[in-house]
Order: C-alpha cells, then sequence, then structure tokens
C-alpha cells in the first residue's frame, strides 16, 4: 500500500492542507473538555455567572472552528482519494495495453478487470480513511493522553494498562483475519470469471441446454465467496464488543480511582470529568484506528495485486535505437523462427524459413494446431520469437518500436472483433482522420456495402458490444474493410475468410487484388479455394514448413496438400 502512495504526489499540497486541518481540529477538540473542566471548577463552584458565559462562548467558538476544519479536511480527502484512485486506473490500463498476450494470459483477464475495479475501489476507499482517520486519530491519542496526565497524573497508571490490552487484542485478530481478506480478492476474481464467461457464452450455454449446470457453477463460486466474507466478518465481529467492554471497565477504574482521589481533595470533580473525556478521547481514537485495521488488510491485499500488475516485467520492450529499412516497403522475411509459448513443452513453430514480397500473396494452409495463427501473431510481434528472426523492410521487428511496426500492418483476426459504437466509428479504428468517401471505399471492396445500406441508419447503425446484433460474416467483411482503410505496406488476413459463402468470397478477393497490388499479403486459410490463387502456398503440419509452392506445384509434388486439396475438392474440380 506504501509503494502506491506515490501517486498522491499530485495533491501533495492537499495532504499538507488536510494535516493542518486536522491538527486544528484535534487541538480544538482537545482544548474543549479543559473549558469544560474550568467552568465546573472555576465557575459553578465559586458561582461565577460571568465566568460560566464568558467560557461557554468560547467552547462554542472552539467547537465551530473544529467543525470547519473537519469538513475542509474531508472535502480535501475525498478529492485527492479519488483522483488517487483515477490516477491508480490509468495506471494500471496503460501498464496492461502494453502488456504482450502472453502477460495477459498469466494474470488472467478476469482478474486484470477485478483489479482495474474492485482492488482500486478497495485501496480508494481506504485512502479516504488513511486521509480523514489514521492521520487524525494518531494525534488525537496522543494528545488526549497528554492532556489527561496533564489533568491529574496519579490516573495515568490507567493509560499503561489500557493501551497495551487495546493492542493485544487487535493483533490477535488482525493475525487471524489477514490471510482471509487475501483470498476474499481471489474469490471475487473466480466470481468474475464465472460471470464473464457466462455472459460471453450464453449462447453456447442455451444451445447445450447448460443453463442449470452454470447456475450452478456460479452459486458455487458466489456460495465460497460468501462463506469467506462471514468468516471474516465472525472474526472482526468480536472486536467491537471486546473493545467496548474494555472501554466501559475503564470509565468504572476512573470513576473508582477518581472518586477516592476526589474525597482525599487530590483531585476535583471538573478535572474527574475532564480526565474521563480525555480517556475516552483517547480511547475512541484508537477505535477508529482499529476500524481502518478492518479496512486496511483486505486494501493491503488489493495493493498487492495491483503492484504485481505494475511491476510486471514487460517481455516485449521497445529498444532505444532504430535502423533504416529497405527501400522495399512491405519485406517480410523469416529466418529459421522458433517458438514456443511460456511453459509449452514442445515448440509451436520450428525453423520457420520464408519471405514475402510487396505485390505478392503468401497463403498459409494446414490442418488444425499446426500453427499458422500463431505464425502470423509473431508479425505485429504479439509474442516475442524464441530462436531466429523476423525482419520487415530489412529490419528486425525486435529493433523497431512496436508503433511503426504496427502501422505497417493491416490485421484482420482469426476472431472477428468488434467494439460498441457506429459502423463509422469501427472502420475509423483503422484511420481515426478516414473521409466518409474512403469507408464507403473500403466498405465496398469487403463486400460489406450490400447489408450495411439495408441497415435503417447505415453507416450511423449502432454495432452491439463484440458486434453481436450482426451475423459472423458480417463481422468479417467490417473487419476487413476495417484493415483496408488503413491503407497498410502489410495485409494479414488469419482465417478471415472462413464465416463467408463461397461467392462472397470469390468476389471479395477479386476485389481485393486490386486494392492490395502494391502490398504484401498474408492469408491464412483453411479453404482451398481462398488460397489457391496465391503466388505462394506454405503448408504447415505440426509447426515445421512441409511444402512451398504454387498451387499447381504443390498439387503435383507435396502429398500433405494433395490430402488437403482431396479432401475439400471433387476429383472434377482437381483435374
Amino acid at each position: 500500500m506504501i509503494k502506491l502512495l506515490r501517486y498522491l504526489k499530485p495533491y501533495k499540497f492537499h495532504v499538507v492542507a488536510i494535516l493542518a486541518l486536522l491538527f486544528t481540529q484535534a487541538i480544538a477538540e482537545l482544548y474543549l473538555p479543559t473549558l469544560m473542566s474550568d467552568i465546573i471548577n472555576k465557575g459553578i463552584v465559586d458561582g461565577d455567572n460571568s465566568y460560566i458565559w464568558q467560557t461557554g462562548i468560547r467552547m462554542i467558538l472552539v467547537s465551530g472552528l473544529s467543525g470547519i476544519a473537519a469538513i475542509l479536511a474531508t472535502l480535501l480527502a475525498t478529492k485527492s482519494a479519488v483522483g488517487f484512485g483515477t490516477i491508480l486506473r490509468k495506471e494500471v490500463f496503460h501498464k496492461v495495453e502494453e502488456f504482450s498476450l502472453n502477460e495477459v494470459d498469466k494474470i488472467g483477464t478476469a482478474s486484470l478487470i477485478t483489479r482495474t475495479t474492485n482492488d482500486i475501489t478497495q485501496i480508494q476507499q481506504v485512502a479516504i480513511m488513511i486521509l480523514r482517520m489514521m492521520l487524525y486519530a494518531p494525534i488525537m491519542s496522543i494528545g488526549a493522553a497528554i492532556m489527561a496526565i496533564k489533568e491529574d497524573s496519579g490516573l495515568s497508571w490507567v493509560i499503561l494498562v489500557v493501551i497495551p490490552v487495546i493492542a493485544v487484542v487487535i493483533g490477535l485478530i488482525m493475525v487471524k483475519a489477514l490471510p482471509l481478506f487475501k483470498i476474499i480478492q481471489s474469490k471475487v476474481d473466480k466470481l468474475n470469471l464465472v460471470l464473464r464467461e457466462n455472459l460471453t457464452g450464453m449462447r453456447v450455454i442455451r444451445a447445450f441446454n447448460k443453463v442449470e449446470y452454470e447456475k450452478v457453477r456460479f452459486d458455487k463460486a458466489n456460495e465460497d465467496l460468501t462463506d469467506t466474507n462471514i468468516k471474516v466478518n465472525k472474526i472482526m465481529s468480536i472486536l467491537m464488543p471486546v473493545l467496548m467492554l474494555i472501554f466501559n471497565l475503564t470509565t468504572i477504574c476512573i470513576l473508582w480511582f477518581g472518586g477516592k482521589r476526589i474525597d482525599t481533595g487530590d483531585m476535583q470533580v471538573g478535572s474527574l470529568l475532564a480526565f474521563i473525556q480525555y480517556i475516552m478521547q483517547m480511547m475512541f481514537s484508537i477505535l477508529m484506528l482499529t476500524m481502518m485495521f478492518v479496512l486496511v488488510p483486505r486494501a493491503q491485499a488489493s495493493s498487492q495485486r495491483i503492484n504485481e500488475v505494475l511491476d510486471t516485467e514487460l517481455e516485449i520492450k521497445d529498444i532505444n535505437r532504430t535502423k533504416n529499412g529497405s527501400s522495399m516497403q512491405g519485406y517480410i522475411e523469416f529466418k529459421d523462427v522458433t517458438f514456443r509459448y511460456p511453459g509449452a513443452e514442445e515448440s509451436v513453430l520450428e525453423n520457420i524459413s520464408f519471405s514475402a514480397k510487396p505485390g505478392e500473396t503468401t497463403a498459409i494452409i494446414g490442418g488444425t494446431g499446426s500453427g499458422k495463427s500463431t505464425l502470423v501473431n509473431l508479425i505485429p510481434r504479439f509474442y516475442d520469437v524464441e530462436k531466429g528472426d523476423i525482419l520487415v523492410d530489412g529490419v528486425s521487428v525486435k529493433e523497431m518500436s512496436q508503433e511503426t511496426l504496427r502501422k505497417k500492418i493491416g490485421l484482420v483476426p482469426q476472431k472477428a472483433v468488434l467494439f460498441s459504437g457506429t459502423i463509422k466509428e469501427n472502420l475509423r479504428y483503422g484511420k481515426e482522420d478516414a473521409t466518409d468517401i474512403e469507408i464507403a471505399h473500403a466498405a465496398k471492396v469487403a463486400q460489406a456495402e450490400s447489408f450495411i445500406s439495408e441497415l435503417g441508419e447505415g453507416y450511423d447503425s449502432y454495432i452491439a458490444q463484440g458486434g453481436n446484433n450482426v451475423s459472423g460474416g458480417q463481422k468479417q467483411r467490417l473487419s476487413i474493410a476495417r484493415a483496408l482503410i488503413r491503407k497498410p505496406e502489410i495485409y494479414v488476413f488469419d482465417d478471415s475468410f472462413s464465416a463467408l459463402d463461397f461467392k462472397t468470397d470469390a468476389k471479395l478477393r477479386a476485389a481485393l487484388k486490386g486494392e492490395t497490388k502494391d502490398a504484401t499479403v498474408i492469408i491464412v486459410a483453411q479453404r482451398v479455394t481462398t488460397v489457391m490463387d496465391a503466388d505462394r502456398i506454405i503448408v504447415l503440419e505440426d509447426g515445421k514448413i512441409v511444402g512451398m509452392g504454387t498451387h499447381k506445384e504443390l498439387l503435383q509434388g507435396n502429398e500433405v496438400y494433395r490430402e488437403i486439396v482431396s479432401s475439400q475438392l471433387s476429383e472434377e474440380e482437381l483435374a
């Protein structure tokens, strides 16, 4: 938690002002029992009404000052803590944006959502409490103890007995509760994961009649979280009754021994009442700190999770040097590339070597799990290779900034992803300043113009989250249009035609030829008809290149390719 407080730096003047205001409030409140003692000892005992009125007015003014200081301190504390939370959310989001896909997988999407929302909210709430109470309570408890001793040092032994007892009680309870607070946040992650999977997989769940199964799964995660919360609250519920018992016993002790001191003339009535008030102020300040201890362990667990994100060492970094590329824009070369996913025993790709030039189409085909999508994900550097190198325009992708590299690439991912907003906004994701003419042209090439025109508001039609209000084929065509509008040097189509019918597929590929004639085109596909016209076809099997050439060359000399073709085309079509 302390490590995160560096993000409070923009509010350092607020913090200084809060300290000053809290100090003012504490001094004012500590002064009140002394004034009350003076009213009793000097005003009531002596029958001096004038002194009573004068001191009473002073008490009102001091109380007013205390109230104003408290209000201002609360306002500044709230503003600082909310700003602190805003900065934390921004830092976590920006850090996650820099993560490689491996780092996202390592922590988990559901956990990252929980950390950015629930965990930071926990920290923000505690930040308000720290600024408002944790600074005020020590001032009050120490000040009250000093003032109590000043009123009557003969009863000061009560303080020396009470404080260690309270400390032991709080310590024992915290030792039991702290580990459970950490567990709670991991269980919130689990609940978030189950809920997220249910919402995103609703169609599959209903199609397989698994609604009841998912209800049981959610109830199990929910009950698990509930049981842990109940366990923690049972432990914490012991704290308040025990502390109140200690407070009441302390008050009885003070009255008992204070009464004896009044009988012997060693203490005045006003001083006894003031002493009791000071002890109560001290003990309620300790109670405030105790309430903080209820929240701090959970915030501490949350802060550890936030620090885990912020302190993650990025696997993919930009280096502080750049090299000039070749004059051929969009040239890609794989040099003996080997890649395995972190933690995997076997490589996904082994000794991959090929080149792709501008004006050419390179197609990649192979069975499921052969490494096709992994290969194209290495080009925009979503992952770093284990061995070998990938060159773009003659420069290693590791020696280019990620922004520069990705500006060269128009990627259409295997799973079409659309964002909530209008069609126009989704297409402009590829180019922010795209004109309406550019948008319409890209949609026309991607064969999306026809269905867009049928929608009520055309390009201003709304796309739901994840594109759930359009079909799979429509999503793919919009994704392709988004890449086309960018006019990149390199096009990567990762199985981007799978949801299209054969007629639309053929029309789209014909339109793409004219649009991408000067660019490097890489197509990953399952359909042979999609790759037949490519200048170069790479056949993958178990992460290795087992064939490379044109359709005719591979058909004649590559058994793996021929098997793929024969499984999709008839003998007449083969002929």
